[in-house]
């Protein structure tokens, strides 16, 4: 028992010591101990680091070469990449405009040791974490980094830029430190330096730069491309202005600038910029649409602009020359842009792709690059009008929608083709007018396609849903840009561009399948070959939809709007459009194997380029999408096909229904109900009841003949939705007829 009692105790006694020997041995003087071994551990590291790293030679962007582009069959388009470069003194660069780089970029320079150890340290995070850029560099980092390491984002060269910079702070002075960054940093618009800058946003010279203009370009180191005025858009613009307010802000805190000279300042819009030599006439635009989709591949633009790259473009060259003749016979040719005020306002501009493949054979972005940089075949600050109703149509026949008593939609569907008749079935009310105001009775689908009818596409579009209507949009292509979900979508009224629209209508030529326009063929450097997705893409909309919307397409062609595009070389499916007050008129169609958009623009050689009215243009009365862009769109169309083409569409549509007759139109046809149900007829094959779709390649019925209607409703020659205008003359064959303001043609 005894025995017992001391085992029991002595074990005791042994658990108590162990606890005492682990009290012992956590101490917080070793914790202590511990933790400052580690720091000795980790600076010795660093300091072995230190001594390994050297200060390296300038690298290689410093010695930038050239980019070649070349037509997709091989021959060169253009050579570009002379450096745009002009080393300044600091004692040339105004004192103010020196702080506001600082101010932007680094507040503490004058003070720091070269290196933000904790924006280092989160940049090594965001690295190793793969959340992008590394961010939190002072002005030695980042002069380090564009003058001895490249862009790369890895923590070898994050580390190897922290011990340089601390070389570097300790050899150069501070003045040393901001002319190289200066000089060095990319600003956009190909210019690398301040001087470049300067001369490529205001014309003038660094040493003319004042305290405005100086933030404005510290401002545009943070994202060159996104905050350049004339090339970042609203989003960009509100950016910029926002970053160059925080520049001066912080200049007032740094008590570089009185706050009363601060308060003073007006944002210094920048100038157009220009374009390089040797990008004269198309070759410019096509460079410009190379490199932006070169980066949204993910390549930088200072790494295309450091140069070493081989672009090869799908253009073909043939049909590139084809498209520029097309615009200069069709429409410059008619033009007198010197003594005509109108005439000096119009914008031509036009992508064309190949259905099949998805590539870019040919683009018009205006008369040169030189005189007008912006391009018009990427544009989208127009609205595309009309040319937005056969995606209504699809949508609607995606969706399965019905009328609001209950049918399904399709091209037989009768509606209520009444001018400002306001819309059944929507919270927001909505009554658009027809083109000249216009009533055209009951009307089937086909036909209000054929003559573009307001009236008819509104009500389908709440018959739908406009949100509906909008995800169609945006799944074949569109972008959401200015684009509400509300019934005013029929008119077109959001923005798009020519490249938009033409992946849109080749989505319907490949049959539903997405097809996302592509300028890129190839693109390699020396290190590296970029590697590129294929332009088509997946099933976005049943065949049967897209087939559809091409059968009624072929009818806007042959009997409507569209007539002037020209069927007797090749089939042919399309559609008009003219925006608001003629401000831009479309004319987007395609062929079996070629898909071409065309679109006019009035802008303002004045007033920052704002949008004017295109009625009058070559004093042919009012201006809309069946007029010069559908004749310049046939012209090229037969040229690229070498005159012409055998090709049919192979359409997969369900048999049409018959249908009785439809009223005329009459001039004071009352509002009826948004679309009524027409009568069946027993027999297909009656001659007073043909089908309400045109058959591919028909022998030229007559208007009435492709929508299923009666003789009796064949439009007058004033037109109705918008028709095509008798050559050189408005659409009534009298110059200046109806040239009042109108919407959505």
């Amino acid at each position: 028992m005894a025995r017992a009692e001391t085992g029991r105790a002595g074990t005791g006694h042994s658990r108590r010591a162990s606890r005492g020997g682990e009290r012992r041995f956590l101490t917080p003087r070793k914790l202590l101990g511990t933790f400052f071994g580690l720091c000795l551990l980790g600076m010795g590291g660093l300091f072995v680091i230190y001594l390994m790293v050297p200060v390296p030679s300038a690298n290689a962007q410093a010695e930038m070469q050239s980019n070649v582009y070349k037509y997709s069959d091989g021959t060169v388009l253009a050579r570009t990449g002379e450096v745009n470069r002009e080393i300044v003194g600091l004692d040339q660069i105004p004192k103010d405009v020196q702080h506001t780089f600082v101010a932007a970029e680094n507040k503490t320079f004058y003070k720091d040791a070269g290196v933000d150890i904790k924006g280092t340290a989160r940049g090594l995070f965001n690295t190793l974490s793969g959340k992008g850029k590394q961010g939190g560099s002072t002005i030695t980092q980042q002069y380090v980094k564009n003058y001895y390491l490249n862009q790369d984002r890895t923590v070898t060269r994050k580390l190897k830029e922290l011990v340089i910079s601390l070389k570097v702070d300790q050899r150069k002075s501070k003045s040393e430190i901001l002319a190289g960054y200066v000089n060095t940093s990319y600003y956009g618009r190909g210019a690398y330096g301040i001087q470049a800058a300067a001369q490529a946003y205001y014309g003038v010279d660094a040493s003319k730069l004042n305290v405005a203009q100086g933030a404005y370009l510290a401002a545009l180191l943070q994202a060159p491309n996104q905050y350049d005025w004339a090339q970042g858009g609203a989003t960009g613009r509100k950016l910029a202005t926002a970053r160059w307010n925080y520049v001066l802000d912080n200049m007032v805190g740094q008590r570089w600038l009185d706050a009363s000279t601060r308060s003073g300042l007006t944002f210094p819009v920048p100038r157009e910029p220009k374009a390089a030599h040797g990008l004269e006439g198309q070759t410019g635009y096509l460079v410009e649409a190379a490199d932006d989709e070169l980066a949204r591949q993910g390549v930088d633009k200072a790494d295309i602009d450091a140069g070493g790259w081989t672009i090869t473009l799908t253009i073909d060259r043939k049909r590139q020359e084809r498209l520029e003749k097309a615009v200069d016979d069709q429409l410059e040719s008619k033009l007198d842009r010197k003594n005509n005020k109108t005439d000096a306002t119009v914008q031509a501009g036009a992508t064309s792709v190949d259905p099949g493949t998805g590539r870019v054979v040919a683009l018009y972005g205006g008369r040169s690059a030189t005189e007008h940089w912006i391009s018009n075949a990427t544009r989208a600050d127009y609205q595309p009008a009309s040319t937005f109703k056969p995606i209504v149509l699809t949508s609607a026949l995606e969706n399965g929608s019905e009328t609001q008593d209950g049918r399904a939609i399709g091209l037989g569907t009768v509606y209520d083709g009444t001018s400002e008749r306001p819309v059944v079935g929507s919270d927001i009310p909505f009554a658009p007018q027809n083109e000249d105001g216009r009533d055209y009775g009951k009307i089937d689908v086909q036909r209000a396609m054929n003559d573009s009818v307001n009236s008819v596409f509104a009500q389908m579009v709440v018959d739908v849903g406009p949100a509906a209507v909008k995800r169609t949009a945006l799944g074949l292509g569109m972008p959401d840009e200015n684009f509400p979900a509300t019934p005013a979508i029929t008119l077109g009224t959001m923005n798009a561009s020519t490249w938009d629209m033409a992946g849109v209508y080749a989505t319907l030529d490949h049959h539903g399948r997405k097809v996302t326009p592509s300028i890129l063929k190839s693109a390699t450097h020396k290190d590296r070959t970029v590697d590129l997705p294929d332009p088509v893409g997946d099933q976005v909309i049943d065949r049967e939809s897209a087939d559809t919307v091409t059968r009624a397409l072929q009818g806007v062609v042959d009997n409507g709007s569209g007539r002037e595009a020209d069927t007797t070389a090749y089939d042919a499916a399309g559609k008009t459009g003219t925006s608001e007050n003629n401000k831009s008129a479309w004319f987007a169609g395609y062929t079996p194997e070629l898909t071409t958009v065309v679109a006019l623009f009035g802008e303002s050689p004045k007033d920052g380029g704002g949008q004017v009215t295109l009625t009058g243009t070559a004093n042919s009365g009012r201006a809309n999408g069946g007029g010069f862009p559908a004749r310049i769109w046939a012209d090229y169309t037969r040229g690229a096909l070498n005159g012409g083409s055998d090709a049919t569409f192979d359409l997969d549509v369900p048999q049409p229904l018959p249908t009785a007759p439809v009223t005329p139109p009459t001039a004071s046809s009352p509002p009826s109900s948004p679309s009524e149900q027409p009568s069946r007829s027993p027999s297909p094959e009656s001659p007073a009841d043909p089908p309400s779709v045109t058959p591919s390649r028909p022998p030229s019925p007559t208007p009435s003949e492709s929508s299923g209607s009666s003789p009796s409703i064949e439009p007058p020659p004033d037109g109705g939705g918008e028709q095509p205008p008798e050559p050189g003359g408005s659409p009534s064959g009298e110059p200046g007829v109806g040239q009042g303001p109108l919407t959505g043609r």
